[in-house]
This record gives structure tokens, sequence and C-alpha cells, in this order.
């Protein structure tokens, strides 16, 4: 510590339901990260810090042992404990993805190329499990620096509020929330999301021009796609105010397959909505992009080749990467909306 500088305040709140000693833990953590502490700074003792605080000197050594065992603090006989001189400078990260995917493995190559080797990443899947993801997280706590996490799961009122029971247990500035922005979590914390209803609004918007050459909008999608409700409702309100012509189908019939009319598949791209469409429109010598028209949801490399090119509503998922990245790297606590957009090729 310099002189002349006041020594950083470790605090705890008795009546805050997080345990004692995981409260001095992210204390000391933030007093380093932030460079209140530095390499080599004495933080005080255990009989100091319990008699300071008015806790047990053990709820104190349970702190220092985490902080130990992450090489946040070490120990020396006479001296006491102080901040480590050998910290590994590479920023920690547990990235905790539901599930793997071609737009997900887009955002991790954004993101890991926005960090420029300067972190080293542990990553989870959590495949929309709860259980699965509470022990990922309550494992995960004090060992990482930020967590980075799809928050993808089951609209059950129940399953929503173990999510947010689990992601509360992080502190708010190590935590940022991709994908999904989760309103619910009290806050400030990172997010990078998606907004389902209000951007397939603004994305057909895009469209409208076009739609309008067609008799009808096919919205093909799958009753048990997390965010179905909310896309629907989104394309309900673009149709009615803009005088659109539709109809959803959550099983779809080859007679229901017509020319001058427009395919929107809501269930990603390659899905077998697709490949049963384009077996139907080869069948019916129906030209693609002319007769019918087809849109997929979510963009991928993939979409840029087939069918000569595959029109997409999508969010910008290499933004999604780059902005998490940056924001961990500039230490800055935001939320960011992604772009998404209407990507017109020959199939639309």
């Amino acid at each position: 510590m310099e002189l002349g500088m006041e020594e950083p305040k470790i605090e705890v709140n008795l009546e805050s339901k997080q345990p004692i000693y995981k409260q001095i833990v992210n204390s000391i953590q933030q007093h380093i990260e932030t460079g209140e502490l530095k390499e080599g700074d004495y933080i005080p003792s255990l009989n100091d810090l319990s008699a300071d605080l008015g806790i047990s000197k053990e709820t104190v050594k349970k702190a220092y042992s985490i902080l130990r065992k992450n090489a946040f603090i070490e120990s020396s006989q006479g001296k006491g404990y102080f901040v480590s001189m050998n910290r590994n400078s590479k920023i920690r990260i547990l990235l905790l993805f539901d599930k793997l995917s071609t737009y997900k493995q887009v955002i991790f190559n954004a993101f890991v190329t926005g960090l420029e080797d300067s972190s080293e990443i542990t990553i989870r899947l959590h495949n929309q499990d709860i259980d699965v993801f509470e022990s990922f997280i309550e494992n995960g706590l004090d060992k990482y620096d930020h967590y980075v996490i799809t928050s993808h799961f089951p609209l059950i009122p129940k399953i929503q509020a173990r999510a947010l029971l689990a992601l509360g247990k992080i502190p708010n500035r190590k935590l940022l929330i991709l994908d999904h922005n989760v309103k619910d979590l009290p806050g400030n914390f990172c997010a990078v999301y998606q907004d389902p209803e209000k951007d397939v609004y603004n994305g057909l918007l895009q469209g409208l021009h076009r739609l309008r050459e067609f008799d009808k909008l096919n919205i093909m999608s799958s009753p048990g796609s997390l965010y179905s409700k909310f896309l629907i409702k989104g394309i309900d309100k673009f149709c009615v105010e803009h005088n659109i012509n539709y109809e959803i189908h959550y099983i779809i019939k080859k007679e229901k397959i017509k020319k001058r009319e427009v395919y929107l598949i809501l269930n990603g791209q390659l899905d077998i909505e697709l490949i049963n469409l384009i077996k139907v429109a080869k069948l019916k010598n129906y030209i693609i992009g002319t007769d019918i028209g087809i849109i997929s949801y979510n963009e991928s490399p993939i979409n840029e080749i087939i069918l000569n090119g595959l029109t997409v509503l999508s969010t910008d998922f290499e933004q999604m990467g780059r902005i998490a990245a940056k924001m961990i790297l500039k230490k800055t606590i935001k939320k960011v909306q992604c772009k998404f957009n209407l990507i017109r090729r020959s199939t639309f």
C-alpha cells in the first residue's frame, strides 16, 4: 500500500443471506481487481479482521483459504497475509452455454477473438437442465473473474425462479448474460441480448415491400420452442398492422405448400421443416425465390451456400460476442441489445 493511501475497507452485511465468508472473498477480490489492493499489499490478520467485523476467526480463515486456493492472496510466517505476487494475469472466465449450436459457435469465436488471448475460458453446457445449471454455478462460485451465461430454460415459473436464485449468487460485477435478457434479475450486471418479439417485427418490416409481392406468409413453428410465443406475438402484430395475410402452422402438409406464398421457419436453419419444404418444392417444380419464398431464423455461415443463399431473420451473433469481450476488457457494466436484420438472399 502506497504511503498516504487509505487501506481499502473489507465490508460485510451481517443481515445478508449470503454467507459471511463469501462476502469477505468477494470484497477482497473486488479490491484486487480494481487495483485498490496491489501485489504485495498486506491484508488484515485473522484476528484483526474477525475483531473488526465482529465475526468468528474461523469464518475469516475459511474466506482466506478460498482466496489462497484461487491465488488471490498468499501468507508467510511472521509476515501474515498479502496479495499474491504470482497471480495469473489472465482473466478467468466460466462460459456457461445452454446448448451448442452453429450460432453459439459464432458467438464464441467472436468472443475469444475479442479477448485477444487475455483469458482462460472454461466451457460448460447445462442443456437447459436447472439441476445441472445450479450445480455448475455452486461449484464455480469464487473461482472465476467473470461468468458469461446463456440463461435459457423452459418458461415454467418454478424453473425460472430457481434460475434467478442461482444467478443471484454471482456478484453483479462478474455476471454477463448473453442472448436472453433476464429482466427479473435485480442489480447492475452486464447483458448482451436479443428481444424476440420486437426483433422479429422489425426484421419483417425490412422485407415488407417484398412480402407484398406474395399472397400469404406462412409461419412454421414448433410448440416446444422456448420463445415461440414471443416470436408469434411479434409476427401477429406486424401482419395485423401491415395487412399481411398469414397463417401459423405447427405441422405443415404437402398440400399447404402453394405458389406465391412465403414460408418463415422459426426453428432455425437446416431443421427438418426446411428440408421437407425444399423436397415438396422440388416435387412441385417450384422455383424457390420466385414461385415461393423461404425465410429461416438465425444466421449461420452455411446459409450463404445452401439454395444459392438462404434468406434469414437474425440477431448479429458476431456482434454479440465482440461486445461481450469488450465489456470484460473495458470493465464496463451495461445492457446492450444487439442488431437484428433481415439478410436478403436468393430464397426471398
